[in-house]
Formats: C-alpha cells, structure tokens, sequence
C-alpha cells in the first residue's frame, strides 16, 4: 500500500500506539490502514456418489481442477458465498448443508470455509470461470491436476470420511514446503 485512502497522502508502515504489529499509517491524518487474511468460501458440491469439479479458466493455476470456491464478498454470509461461487464457477444451484472444513493458509493470507452442499438438479456447465464442469467418483478425481493443496488435501479428508460413514468438521493448516536450493522462499 502506497496512499491513504482517506486522505491521498502517503503511508508509511510502523507501529501504531497500542499495536504490535507493522500497520500502513498515513503521516498526514494519522489513519491506520489494516490489512486482514481473506475468506475464500466454496462448496463440495455432492450428486448421489459423486462430486462436482471445475477446471479453471482463470490465472491462478488455468487449467487445472478445483473445487468451486472464491473470495467472499461484503454484505453476504459465508453459505451465501459458497453458493453464488458454485453458481458463477458451474451454474449448479445448490442446498448447504454444513461446514465441511475450515483451512488457514497464513503464507497467503487466506482462510478457506468449505459446505458439503446437495446439487438441486443436473444443469451445470463451463462459465467465464470454468473450462470444464464434472462429476468425479473418488476414483476419477484428476489428483495430478487438482489446482491447489489445500483442495486436494480437503478431497482426501472427505473420501476419508465418506468411506468411514460420516463426516466430522475439518480443520487445518496449509504450510509450504521450503525449496532449499538457491535460497527460494516458501512456495
């Protein structure tokens, strides 16, 4: 962040009084900018034994499968989220039917909130977002082509608990693995 959205002037980090956190603070009306992880929230969208999978149109990751999920937007609910992102990822229509999992993702600053949601009916199909719409058996999931870990490690937790006949919230953390070679940074 270069300028306060208050005022226009620069911003500078620093500690404001009270805080013990780096903050962007602007020098010239004294606003604190605070910038907070975002919520990504989706669905598992489910069809008899069955689920629903996207394959991204959009950067990041173009190309490969996902769960249909995005960025919650202001003056919605988490549920109301989930089912607009499956709406505007499948043009599937969904029921929500329970938090599934909840995964923190602190490198990137995101938390996700996946539903088990009931497909209302069979109409889906490609968007702006999408390439691709299926239904996947747990053993026609593309596991070499699942867009990011947290996705894959949400499927494996779910065929998990299907096969053991019930399903019990799941919470989690996603840590990179370090790259040792050159120096790199976590990816």
């Amino acid at each position: 962040m270069n300028y306060c959205s208050h005022c226009g002037q620069t911003v500078s980090l620093s500690i404001p009084p009270g805080d013990h956190l780096p903050r962007h603070v602007c020098q010239q009306c004294g606003m604190i900018h605070y910038q907070n992880p975002k919520i990504v929230t989706g669905c598992i969208p489910e069809w008899e034994d069955k689920i629903l999978l996207c394959r991204r149109a959009i950067q990041p990751r173009l190309g490969l499968w996902t769960l249909p999920a995005g960025f919650m937007e202001n003056n919605e609910t988490t549920e109301q989220g989930a089912a607009r992102e499956t709406r505007e990822e499948s043009r599937v229509e969904v029921e929500i039917d329970s938090l599934y999992a909840m995964f923190n993702i602190p490198h990137i600053s995101q938390v996700y909130l996946i539903f088990r949601a009931a497909m209302l009916d069979l109409k889906y199909g490609p968007t702006d977002e999408s390439l691709e719409v299926e239904l996947f058996s747990e053993d026609e999931v593309p596991w070499d082509e699942l867009a990011f870990p947290v996705v894959r490690e949400i499927l494996i937790r779910y065929y998990s608990d299907r096969r053991q006949g019930g399903f019990n919230l799941q919470v989690g953390d996603i840590i990179p693995a370090m790259k040792t070679d050159m120096g790199n940074h976590p990816f």
